[in-house]
């Protein structure tokens, strides 16, 4: 059973109305000033704590931090553009939602919170002040990197875990070592393609270029693939060019060239493909290895299977699973809509902690990096470092097959 502080939410296939079920809901859900928590008790000794009986965990609290941003929209004349800019809160939501009612049909109550943070740090700073997280044994956001940062201090002086749902940015950024990083870093993009190569190329005949055009943005995934080879025990030529046209004078046909494109700049990446192909139509072996987010991009797929292009990745659905089709039924019965990618990434959160409590109560951080998850749209393999929390090292490898991205690792 879900208990909550509010009304729950009457929620319709219609967006424009789940809008307005939201608004009633939140408009109004400012954090209750609670009693204060802060002084510990005097620590129990020794003997005392083998001889006091253990508390039974019978509810887990958990408070979602998610930017419904109800303040930007008139509930009344809302349009289809201003409606979307929530869109991906409401999707979370919904799927987070369905997984927290999976997990409490293993016979735990959840109390899920849930707040609108507006994507406004003034926001977050009302519910520190007001006592409004002080209960929860788990945060989930907010989502983006600015308000991962500002809850940092909190979540440290608290002892609260924070689970940081969809942000990519490198743990190092927070030094919080209550953080639970969901996304992968560009480092584990970069490590995962580079144990790829390993594996499977020999550095006798096989040259690693690396097109970098060398925005800070392109620096991102080089340096820490320049640091990988680096280090690599085995010992692979490495050349690097700022574009296709810079190296190809350089080609030599009885080798084999792994390319690996660091930039996501449609506008550099289409004419890079392109340049490829005909290189590769030239007589040339080349195989190509894209940036991650090429997977939400859409490029021309004739010329990603000609070049065997793999690309990292910590989600895919799988459509014809059997229990995403069950998730897909049972969101289109809920909510009279069908879910999205955010819907997908919040039900494997949801059930995935609301499992671990489930079966672990108050004690679940121990077992945090000892239950790997195989979720519908992402997996869990968590490790944990002293200074950075728990990070997510679970990433798949893609190749464009047959039209589609197929996973080889």
């Amino acid at each position: 059973m879900i208990s909550a502080q509010n009304p729950q939410l009457q929620l319709s296939g219609n967006k424009y109305w789940l809008i307005l079920c939201i608004g009633l809901l939140f408009s109004a859900c400012s954090p209750k000033t609670r009693p204060n928590t802060d002084k510990k008790p005097d620590t129990p000794t020794k003997e005392k704590e083998v001889e006091k009986p253990v508390e039974r965990f019978s509810e887990a609290n958990i408070s979602l931090l998610i930017p419904f941003r109800l303040n930007e929209i008139k509930l009344k004349t809302a349009t289809k553009a201003e409606v979307e800019k929530s869109a991906m809160a409401i999707d979370f939501y919904q799927g987070f939602k369905l997984g927290i009612d999976s997990a409490a049909s293993l016979g735990l109550n959840f109390k899920v919170n849930v707040y609108d943070t507006r994507d406004n740090n003034t926001q977050l700073e009302g519910l520190i002040n007001n006592g409004g997280l002080l209960s929860s044994n788990l945060i989930i956001g907010p989502v983006f990197p600015q308000g991962v940062k500002y809850i940092t201090a909190y979540s440290i002086a608290k002892n609260i875990p924070v689970v940081s749902p969809l942000a990519a940015s490198h743990p190092e950024e927070f030094s919080n070592p209550n953080l639970i990083s969901i996304v992968n870093n560009i480092d584990l993009h970069a490590e995962k393609i580079g144990n790829y190569i390993t594996k499977n190329y020999n550095p006798d005949n096989t040259v690693i270029v690396l097109i970098n055009p060398k925005t800070a943005s392109d620096e991102i995934m080089a340096a820490p693939l320049r640091q990988y080879f680096h280090y690599n025990k085995k010992v692979y030529l490495m050349q690097e060019y700022p574009s296709v046209f810079s190296f190809e004078t350089k080609m030599a046909k009885n080798k084999q060239y792994v390319v690996i494109v660091t930039s996501s700049d449609r506008k550099f990446v289409v004419p890079t493909l392109d340049r490829l192909v005909k290189v590769k139509n030239k007589g040339f072996n080349v195989n190509l290895f894209g940036h991650p987010d090429w997977v939400k991009q859409n490029y021309n797929i004739d010329r990603l299977q000609a070049l065997n292009t793999s690309i990292t990745s910590s989600y895919k659905v799988d459509y014809q699973n059997g229990e995403t089709i069950t998730f897909i039924k049972k969101y289109r019965t809920k909510f009279n809509f069908e879910p999205g990618e955010y819907s997908f990434k919040g039900f494997d959160i949801g059930f995935y902690f609301g499992k671990l409590f489930a079966e672990h109560g108050a004690n679940y951080l121990k077992y945090l990096t000892k239950e790997r998850y195989k979720g519908l749209h992402n997996s869990f393999t968590f490790y944990h470092n002293e200074k950075l929390g728990y990070i997510n090292t679970s990433l798949m490898l893609l190749r464009y097959k047959n039209f589609a991205l197929n996973v080889i690792e």
